[in-house]
């Protein structure tokens, strides 16, 4: 197991100055990452990225058939939690420096968590996932570029921004949509604002562990276990018969959950964070087509439009 280099390290009763260099290594560590930042995504973290959103979109599905979808979420991630557990005793355990983000992550994710269902309790799925999701994209972009310095070429910024208008515009149906329901959308961005903010900190974290596996099985383990305790604190003994009935389907959305941000996590340790975020959240476009083929809801022009725009972003992304 990599160990982080302690050259210059302050003493440990210098807590801001220990702060500071601990980011400053993380910069460092960093350099080879921000030397490729104007690259394309290559066609192999390309592909993969694509199946992680693939298998989000599945796991919203899941989601969101489900009645309940707070207990869902509860029995996905206690379903998460449970399988890291049978992982963890094969990785290292992360790193000092990483725990941090690990613990940060952790309320970050019970914050998007109930940001989400407080969303779906005010606004239409077909208009708080896309807004959610949509716009967490180009506030990982901003995030990234302004507290961890990556550059985005021109292009990238553009691909971001496609994709990023053609989610959003799936949730947009004049502006009435908007308008008439402002508490929803106000939950739906502040969801936005912890997907960013998780996202960064899962990146920033995965890196400086030099284990983007054990720091992931270790997220998963973490959060999970909290957000199904806190729902069964909440709704007692009626959990239970959900849990008995849809165990299967839980244990099958969080195997899915898991896969795909283990994939992301891997790649954005390869490349830039906004890039490979983007091409995570074009699971929107997917959770459609999973809507009208399984669901029978309607797929229509706007929907094409907006998968022609995504596509569009991707391939800019991919290419330039």
């Amino acid at each position: 197991m990599r160990k982080v280099s302690e050259d210059n390290e302050p003493g440990g009763g210098e807590g801001i100055s220990h702060f500071a260099w601990q980011f400053d290594l993380f910069l460092r560590r960093s350099d080879t990452f921000i030397q490729q930042r104007s690259r394309p995504v290559s066609p192999t973290i390309l592909a993969l990225v694509l199946l992680a959103a693939a298998l989000h979109a599945g796991w919203n599905a899941l989601i969101k058939i489900n009645g309940d979808r707070l207990v869902a979420m509860a029995i996905l991630a206690g379903s998460t939690a449970l399988i890291t557990s049978v992982m963890l005793p094969f990785v290292a355990v992360p790193i000092a420096e990483a725990w941090p983000y690990l613990i940060a992550t952790s309320f970050i994710h019970l914050g998007y968590m109930g940001f989400l269902v407080l969303a779906y309790g005010q606004g239409d799925f077909g208009q708080v996932y896309p807004i959610a999701r949509g716009t967490a994209p180009l506030l990982t972009a901003l995030i990234a570029s302004f507290f961890l310095g990556e550059y985005l070429a021109p292009s990238q910024w553009i691909a971001i921004a496609l994709i990023t208008g053609g989610i959003v515009s799936l949730a947009v149906h004049g502006i009435g949509s908007i308008t008439h329901n402002l508490k929803g959308v106000g939950y739906a961005l502040a969801t936005a604002c912890f997907i960013a903010t998780y996202t960064v900190v899962d990146a920033t974290g995965a890196r400086i562990s030099g284990d983007v596996h054990s720091y992931t099985l270790w997220l998963f383990f973490l959060h999970g276990f909290p957000l199904f305790a806190l729902v069964a604190w909440r709704r007692g003994k009626d959990l239970w018969p959900s849990v008995r009935a849809n165990w299967k389907g839980g244990a099958i959305g969080g195997a899915m959950s898991l896969v795909a941000y283990w994939i992301v996590l891997w790649a954005m340790t390869l490349g830039t964070i906004a890039p490979v975020a983007a091409l995570r959240e074009t699971s929107v476009i997917f959770a459609a087509v999973i809507a009208a083929t399984f669901l029978k809801e309607g797929f229509g022009w706007p929907r094409i439009v907006a998968a022609c725009v995504v596509a569009v972003g991707v391939y800019v992304l991919a290419t330039v």
